[in-house]
């Protein structure tokens, strides 16, 4: 395992990244543990359902959009959102109100 303080992240991610390849990294914010960087290699994101979880659960958090998590699961835009639906995460965000603001906007400009 090998230890590596947040400034040190800051000035050189990629070297962090690559030496997550080879071990675990813990990121170090002064004298405590703040984070631990793991690599994912195919072999992990292969497994029977990893990539989809990862992915749905990304675009569920506003880590990534649609599109990207779709490409992460490794399925079409169209299926992944079959999978969200049934999995009962909304695909698109936002209230009653926000889209009766967009649809009065879409209103003015094709008018």
């Amino acid at each position: 395992m090998h230890a590596v303080q947040v400034r040190e992240l800051k000035n050189n991610p990629s070297q962090a990244l690559r030496k997550a390849e080879l071990e675990m990294v813990v990121v170090m914010n002064r004298d405590s543990p703040t984070a631990l960087l793991l690599n994912f290699d195919e072999s992990m994101l292969n497994k029977a359902g990893v990539s989809v979880a990862l992915a749905t659960a990304l675009f569920r958090d506003g880590g990534l959009s649609l599109a990207r998590a779709a490409k992460v699961a490794g399925l079409p835009m169209v299926n992944f959102m079959q999978h969200l639906s049934r999995s009962g995460i909304p695909i698109v965000q936002g209230t009653a109100a926000d889209a009766e603001k967009d649809m009065e906007t879409l209103e003015t400009w094709l008018k």
